[in-house]
């Protein structure tokens, strides 16, 4: 099973919060897991493996700019492993505009797909998990 590429330097509180949140679902669900980022920032990975990534994209940075400049950023590296078949997918708590257009740029589009939805979780007690698409990533949605 190809491990989810995680940007551990995305978030507001650092890579600390991410690196134990990624640790905690290897050993507790199993699945395996690849950190993208700084290796000094990241610290002990706990077994999981780091791909090096020199820069990070801000919550406050323009995505499309930072994508574009920041080839070694984090989100961009993680996007890329997903891309090189290193990974199965990705995930990232940074800016959500820069996780998008690195997907964009770096996987692309699947056939029929004009535009890619975010999907957000909503917990439902004692009900099957469901998820809304499209959770306000972009106003002009179409049917």
């Amino acid at each position: 099973m190809l491990p989810i590429a995680v940007d551990a330097m995305g978030g507001d509180k650092g890579p600390a919060e991410i690196v134990a949140a990624a640790r905690q679902a290897a050993s507790e669900l199993g699945v395996p897991v690849l950190l993208v980022g700084d290796p000094d920032a990241i610290g002990d990975a706990g077994g999981l493996e780091i791909l090096a990534a020199s820069e990070v994209i801000t919550m406050d940075e323009d995505a499309a700019t930072g994508v574009r400049r920041k080839k070694d950023a984090s989100v961009v590296r993680a996007a890329e492993s997903v891309r090189e078949g290193r990974a199965s997918a990705m995930v990232s708590a940074g800016n959500t505009g820069a996780a998008m257009g690195s997907a964009l740029l770096r996987m692309g589009r699947l056939p029929g797909v004009n535009r890619p939805a975010i999907a957000t979780p909503i917990p439902v007690p004692g009900s099957i998990p469901t998820v809304l698409l499209d959770s306000g990533a972009n106003a002009e949605c179409q049917a």
